[in-house]
């Protein structure tokens, strides 16, 4: 590997997570060296492209001391994965194929609860919505982040969870404040119990105003299939067009 050279310019800002970058800034200090601590991770998204995206920010060990000892793009998959390589953090997506984050904490929960080798879990997903955050939370993730976190603050967040803390970009900390300062259970909220959890993130950017293309560069994946889960949100909300499904997100404070 080469050692990085002096530079007088000014720094590159850094870029959301996923966004790989092949800048010297990623070389090893040639002063400090390799990085003493470690921590192992399993990276669990079922999006491939956004796993290479986070491989290439922060699993050059040697420089990040993050070493990615497994990957899993579904609920079962991650599972196994988790079981067979027992990581110290697991980075979770909160929308899996399969039963989504919380399937997999659920079923992941003995091995959180060991007292000797915890597996953590930090949840990192495109999501921002109360819900996904105070599920996978009470689910047993010890955080949650967004996908525009920097590569630096997530290695940060991934050693910080490890050691036990609770990590949390800035505004969702105030979801997960306010869901446990309340006794009282947040009420079910049947109309949208039907929808799936792709349906549910559909939705949220939709009302938000972006186009189908703009959704489907969003959650990787194609314009059809954006359509397709518009479509099936329409009928299963009993909604005519985005116009009404924005004002019915609006009186859910999804968006």
């Amino acid at each position: 590997m080469s050692d990085a050279t002096e530079r007088t310019e000014s720094p590159e800002p850094e870029r959301p997570v996923g966004e790989a970058s092949t800048s010297a800034a990623q070389e090893p200090d040639p002063v400090q060296g390799e990085v003493s601590r470690r921590v192992r991770v399993v990276l669990v998204d079922d999006h491939r492209m956004f796993r290479t995206g986070v491989q290439a920010e922060i699993g050059q060990t040697a420089r990040t001391g993050v070493d990615v000892v497994g990957e899993a793009a579904d609920v079962d998959q991650a599972v196994s994965v988790i079981t067979a390589t027992r990581p110290e953090v697991v980075l979770l997506d909160v929308h899996l194929p399969g039963g989504g984050g919380v399937e997999v904490l659920r079923r992941c929960a003995p091995l959180a609860a060991d007292a000797e080798r915890p597996v953590r879990f930090l949840a990192l997903s495109v999501s921002d919505a109360a819900e996904d955050v105070i599920g996978v939370i009470r689910g047993g993730a010890r955080g949650y982040v967004t996908k525009t976190i920097t590569g630096t603050d997530l290695v940060d967040s991934i050693f910080r969870v490890r050691d036990g803390d609770a990590v949390f970009s800035p505004r969702l900390a105030g979801f997960v404040l306010d869901a446990f300062a309340s006794t009282d259970a947040p009420p079910v909220d049947e109309d949208l119990d039907r929808l799936t959890q792709r349906e549910r993130e559909v939705l949220r950017l939709i009302a938000r105003g972006y186009a189908y293309k703009e959704v489907g560069k969003q959650l990787f994946i194609s314009v059809k299939t954006v359509e397709s889960h518009v479509s099936a949100v329409l009928r299963k909300l009993q909604l005519s067009n985005r116009h009404e499904l924005t004002r019915w997100a609006a009186a859910r404070r999804l968006v």
